[in-house]
């Protein structure tokens, strides 16, 4: 690793051409907070300016792949408007660096990948998952709109009937149905998860650069179209919804419950 690459909540190593970007908050299973949402925001351009990368690697430390948004995060968000804007233009802010990124992501899922954490997934160019893993995007279940890629990526990998009941009900999609959904193009033994991860991502790496990053700058090109037709009135709508009084209740409620199970 080198000084390029030092984060706090992130791990970034170097293995011949392929960067493995590790979300390191296992404790929380991974969850993002601030610190974490701003590297998010930063890392991708890092990556972008490293001569020797071909390929990244994206997981999480751990047991869980992300668990979305952490309780201060969302707190914060809520209490003050500074800290609101600022969550939401870097949130923005992830989106339009991954759409724009040239190098293919390669998402190693080995656990739970909730709300940012799906959408870190599902922004990616290959989604290798943990049969023990699972998607959920439970932003409405909170009160809050699916800004952050649920209403941009899900109707590009799946259907737009399954996009909106899953987004609607916040319910989970299990590593199979994940599959069979679109939203994944492998799902293997957690044992199996990284080897095939890096299989993949060693695949990429030695096709000519030029031909791959152009190739997925054109396919791309759908998902900045839809960016570009969504992102507006969905972080708008988004910035909003942080001051509606369901937002607040539900988050105390979680914050009773997780202090309940301590």
């Amino acid at each position: 690793m080198t000084a390029r690459y030092d984060f706090e909540h992130l791990l970034v190593t170097e293995e011949g051409p392929v960067r493995t970007v590790t979300l390191n908050r296992p404790d929380q299973l991974n969850a993002v907070g601030s610190q974490m949402h701003r590297e998010l925001g930063e890392v991708w351009g890092r990556l972008r300016r490293d001569p020797h990368a071909r390929v990244v690697v994206l997981t999480g430390a751990g047991r869980g792949f992300c668990s979305g948004g952490d309780m201060a995060m969302t707190r914060a968000a809520i209490e003050d408007a500074q800290a609101r804007l600022e969550t939401v233009e870097e949130a923005r802010r992830i989106v339009l660096e991954m759409t724009d990124f040239p190098l293919p992501v390669v998402a190693a899922v080995n656990g739970p990948a909730v709300g940012l954490g799906c959408s870190l997934a599902l922004f990616s160019d290959v989604v290798v998952m943990s049969e023990k893993a699972f998607f959920s995007d439970p932003h409405i279940t909170v009160g809050l709109v699916a800004a952050d890629g649920g209403v941009i990526a899900w109707p590009l990998v799946t259907s737009l009937l399954w996009a909106k009941e899953f987004l609607l009900t916040g319910d989970r999609i299990p590593a199979e149905r994940a599959l069979q959904m679109g939203m994944a193009n492998y799902v293997v033994p957690a044992g199996d998860l990284l080897g095939t991860a890096y299989r993949v991502a060693g695949r990429i790496a030695v096709q000519p650069r030029q031909a791959v990053q152009d190739t997925k700058r054109a396919l791309n090109i759908h998902l900045s179209r839809a960016v570009a037709a969504v992102i507006n009135f969905a972080f708008a709508s988004e910035t909003y919804s942080f001051t509606q009084p369901d937002v607040a209740a539900t988050v105390e409620e979680f914050a009773k419950l997780a202090a309940a199970k301590r």
